[in-house]
């Protein structure tokens, strides 16, 4: 008591005689506010009567009454949930310790706190409530309170002490029971539980509450019919939240009976864990589905399942390829089977997707990794595998099917067991034109070698004969080639070649090249009466005219090149050329300048115009009509400046004129050709002749001073320079490569200017070529090409643009594939530089230009598939590259049509590309899937299809191929970033989406 209320109280009993008369005045009013306050308080009129109580308190002179008025003071601003009501209650406490209501404070503010569900405060004030002075009843609903406040505050062990002292209480033993067994329910102690709830008596209990937790607790105890019974007993009276999960353990109930169509309906009314489903439940759903052989529906469960990676995962995976092979759906089963083959969960199972994976990869090709790499870590898996023989025998054929020659003849080198000989001589054979297709002619003989020493299919070796034949004479060894022609020829399984049909030709061709012209003769005849081939037939008889013509043999050779003139071929207007120098030969110059004079208007476009100008000058110079020749040479000079004849042309006219003893004019002309063509033969030959004008003239000296400036004219020891040519071309004719290559560098650094300067850096530019050290063959042929005309010129012109189109120099090559087109007199040489004209200004993104020579080279009826898809492949890129779309569909469809290779994979590519955007998903996927089993080498173009196929599943609802198609192309295409950055976007996309149905996913970003 506080000491100012004590001295009053004194003060009070000591005065009390005195202020008698006063008592009623000074105490009744006081109680009365107080009774007031009380009233207030029990009518829950907490806010007015703490304000009273708190008055009353302060100025009553009853310690009692004090007391009280602190007690309920507080126990208002308690039940007004005010800041500081717990200091006011410890207040009181500490205030008043020998209050009667010390202990029904606490008490009260802790059933307060019960009853308004504040568990925690609850806890904390049962915790002072001192039980030693309460009654049996109050100590009952202590212990219950005490419990349930525990119990709801997720204390169960210490809720399980009180909530046990009334387990058998009449009035709390029956939920101080069901509490207990939920505490054991929660703790999986089903047992415990169900022994717990077994002892409830009371019927409301058991209604309301327990079904739900004991159905629950049969299917946790394996007593699946018992929950069965009981949760559809408790279905009618449940909520819709317990209806979800009650249909859930029917369901799953179901199952593990394996009354699988009884549990599709339950499993289909499940809602999931706040609307989502996991991994888990789509499992069992399509589990049931696969097991009532539905499979489509299996599919659209098992689908559904992303970034599992536990049991129930593996289990899903793999029968969910299961579920796609009875479908015949093999590119998403593959998939499957190998997402299940990665997981260690069940190795029974991860072995057996592994088997399925490998077999599916060789059927139909695999876009992530190389078939025989599948096969071969099969393999070394599982080394004692019953399949091992089965798995061995795919892998040599993998190698074969997807055209990796090259791993097929490294795997057979290092296991020699893997296959029979047999095998080997096809995969050599392969591997060789692979490389020879690639112009690696040198290594491709050597691989036709290894195919012949390995050599019992008599097919194949005939085969790789050939094509040895074709590498030597590609590598300018004609003498072998012949002999290796005639050998192929000489096979008695020769004819059974696609080769043989034309053998003859290239026979005749290689004799030709040897300067047989009489073998060439015969060949070329043989090849005629049984090709039917009119592009060759064609080619031949201008051949044969070719073989007639230098035999001397006119009249034949005309017969030969009238064929080819009546004929479609691309030569006629060669052919109409060569039958008009024919007819010169035999003394009908007349009939020669006829067909000259006519060939311009037959042939208006035509690369041999300058050739015929400089002809019909020759013929009229012949002919003694001086005039008609020197304006035909004029015209030549004057319409083809560029052309390699018009040094010819000039020197020509020099000639006249100085037969004609017209000096001056002819000096003028040969110092023309001195002037602007200086490195060329004529040159030299226009200096000669111009000596003879100048000692007739007697100018010898006005000759010496115009000679002094000539670089090329030196006064050289011509012996000599004939001697050290000589020596170098004697090396090369007895076959001493060496040798011949170290005397023709002596030659050109010892006379730069000599008179075979030209031979000499043709014939080793072809030595160095051959050698394939093509960039030091380089500038000897541009030595050739830029030398002026020669017999080499046009050979070495086209090698140059060869060598750098093959180091993809454009940049480099542009200018002389310009002057190749517009000089050259073979077709195919021009239509060579067309085709790489038309890559090296797409390489420029000269894009109208690319179109415009692509069309140039269509417009030839006689190039083959390979160069047409070469032409179309750049309409198609130019068009992708300008937004053409529309065009670039057209021209990949005519690629996809002819091509092969990279070519065909990239057109097959955008095959795929343009069926998803017309809508035809199921059509596209079946193009990736083709890109994948045909083209699987080609990394880049199967990475931008699979991205397509998982865009396509995605639109079919196919979450699961979608994201494990995206995932794979991230892990397995890290060298192409372009297509690994669009793989993660998309990924996101989808999981995202995913994730608002599925719990089992993470959303990308969280």
């Amino acid at each position: 008591m506080h000491k100012k209320k004590t001295a009053l109280l004194l003060l009070v009993v000591g005065l009390s005689s005195l202020c008698f008369s006063q008592e009623s005045k000074i105490y009744t009013y006081p109680q009365k506010d107080y009774d007031d306050a009380l009233t207030l308080y029990n009518e829950k009129q907490y806010q007015a009567a703490q304000a009273i109580f708190e008055r009353v308190q302060n100025t009553t002179e009853d310690l009692e009454t004090e007391a009280n008025s602190a007690y309920y003071a507080a126990n208002a601003a308690v039940r007004l949930n005010q800041l500081g009501a717990d200091k006011l209650m410890e207040n009181f406490v500490r205030d008043y310790p020998t209050s009667s209501k010390r202990n029904s404070a606490f008490i009260d503010v802790a059933d307060y706190y019960f009853e308004n569900g504040k568990y925690p405060y609850a806890i904390k004030w049962y915790g002072k409530v001192d039980q030693s002075s309460m009654s049996y009843k109050e100590k009952e609903r202590f212990n219950f309170q005490m419990g349930y406040s525990l119990f709801s505050a997720k204390k169960s062990k210490e809720a399980e002490r009180y909530l046990s002292r009334v387990s058998n209480s009449e009035t709390y033993g029956s939920q101080a029971k069901y509490y207990l067994g939920y505490i054991a329910y929660q703790q999986d102690d089903y047992e415990g539980a169900n022994e717990r709830f077994d002892q409830i008596q009371d019927q409301e209990v058991l209604n309301d509450k327990l079904s739900y937790y004991q159905a629950d607790m049969n299917f946790k105890l394996g007593r699946f019919e018992d929950a069965i019974v009981l949760a559809k007993a408790q279905l009618p009276k449940s909520d819709r939240k317990e209806v979800s999960e009650l249909n859930k353990i029917i369901g799953e109930s179901y199952f593990n009976l394996e009354q699988y169509a009884n549990a599709i309906p339950y499993l289909e009314e499940y809602k999931g864990k706040r609307g989502r489903w996991s991994n888990t439940d789509y499992y069992l759903l399509g589990y049931c589905y696969y097991k009532m052989e539905d499979y489509a529906n299996a599919i659209g469960q098992f689908n559904k399942i992303i970034d599992g990676n536990n049991e129930v995962s593996q289990n899903a995976y793999y029968h969910l390829a299961e579920c796609y092979l009875k479908l015949d759906k093999k590119q998403e089963a593959l998939n499957a089977f190998r997402n299940a083959s990665t997981m260690e969960f069940v190795p029974e199972i991860q072995e057996d997707a592994f088997l399925n994976y490998s077999r599916l990869s060789y059927e139909i090709g695999n876009p992530y990794e190389l078939v025989p790499v599948v096969l071969n870590s099969y393999l070394k898996t599982y080394p004692n595998s019953t399949y091992k023989d089965e798995v061995q025998e795919l892998l040599v054929d993998s190698y074969l099917t997807s055209k990796d020659f090259e791993g097929a003849l490294d795997l057979l080198e290092n296991n020699s067991g893997y296959a029979s000989k047999e095998t080997y001589q096809k995969v050599a054979f392969y591997r060789g034109v692979e490389v020879f297709m690639e112009a690696k002619y040198a290594e491709a003989n050597a691989l036709f070698d290894k195919s012949l020493k390995n050599a019992p299919n008599a097919y194949f070796k005939g085969r790789a004969r050939f094509w040895k034949a074709e590498s030597l004479y590609l590598l300018n060894d004609y003498a072998a080639a012949l002999e290796n022609y005639k050998t192929f020829k000489s096979y008695s399984s020769a004819d059974s070649t696609a080769e043989f049909e034309d053998i003859d030709y290239n026979l005749a061709y290689t004799s030709f090249k040897l300067k047989e012209y009489e073998n060439a003769i015969s060949f070329f005849k043989s090849f005629l009466l049984i090709s039917k081939d009119s592009e060759k037939k064609n080619d031949a008889n201008v051949r044969l005219g070719d073989c007639y013509f230098v035999s001397s043999k006119y009249w034949p050779a005309i017969e030969s090149y009238d064929k080819v003139i009546s004929s479609g071929s691309s030569e006629k207007d060669y052919a109409a050329f060569q039958k008009a120098l024919s007819y010169g030969f035999i003394d009908r110059n007349s009939t020669k300048l006829e067909e000259l004079n006519n060939f311009n208007a037959a042939y208006p476009r035509s690369g041999l115009r300058d050739d015929v100008l400089f002809e019909m000058g020759n013929s009229y110079i012949k002919d003694n009509q001086e005039t008609s020749g020197l304006e035909s040479y004029d015209q030549l000079i004057q319409q083809f400046p560029m052309s390699s004849l018009v040094p010819q042309a000039l020197l020509r006219q020099g000639l006249v004129h100085y037969n004609a003893n017209r000096n001056e004019e002819a000096l003028g002309k040969f110092k023309t050709v001195v002037r602007d063509f200086p490195q060329t033969q004529e040159a030299v030959q226009a200096v000669a002749t111009a000596k003879l004008i100048y000692v007739d003239m007697g100018n010898v000296n006005e000759y010496a001073a115009w000679v002094e400036g000539l670089d090329f004219v030196e006064v050289t020891d011509s012996e000599l320079d004939n001697a050290s040519f000589e020596s170098a071309q004697k090396q090369q004719q007895e076959g001493k490569t060496e040798a011949a290559i170290k005397a023709y560098e002596g030659y050109i650094q010892n006379f730069p200017s000599g008179m075979h300067r030209i031979d000499a850096n043709f014939n080793l530019a072809q030595l160095y070529f051959t050698k394939e050290e093509r960039l030091k063959a380089l500038p000897r042929y541009k030595v050739v090409a830029q030398g002026g005309a020669s017999e080499y010129s046009e050979q070495a012109l086209t090698r140059v643009c060869e060598i750098y189109v093959t180091e993809k120099n454009y940049a480099e090559a542009l200018p002389f594939l310009v002057e190749l087109e517009n000089t050259a007199n073979i077709s195919q040489n021009k239509t060579f530089a067309q085709s790489n004209l038309m890559k090296g200004y797409y390489e420029q993104k000269e894009y109208d230009l690319t179109i415009t020579y692509a069309n140039k080279v269509l417009q030839n009826a006689s190039i083959d598939d390979r160069i047409k898809s070469d032409a179309q492949i750049m309409i198609a890129r130019s068009a992708i590259a300008t937004n053409n779309e529309s065009a670039a569909h057209e021209a990949y469809k005519e690629v996809l049509s002819i091509a092969s290779g990279s070519l065909a994979a990239e057109a097959l590519f955008y095959k795929a590309y343009f069926e998803r955007k017309e809508g035809s998903i199921e059509a596209s996927n079946t193009s990736v899937q083709r890109l994948a089993r045909d083209y699987s080498s080609y990394k880049e173009w199967g990475g931008k299809g699979l991205v397509i196929m998982a865009k396509n599943f995605n639109d079919l609802d196919d979450a699961y191929q979608a994201t494990y198609i995206l995932e794979s192309v991230i892990s397995n295409f890290s060298d192409f970033p372009a297509i690994v950055t669009e793989a993660k976007e998309e990924l996101a996309i989808i999981k995202n989406k995913e994730a608002e149905r599925n719990s089992s996913i993470q959303p990308e970003g969280n």
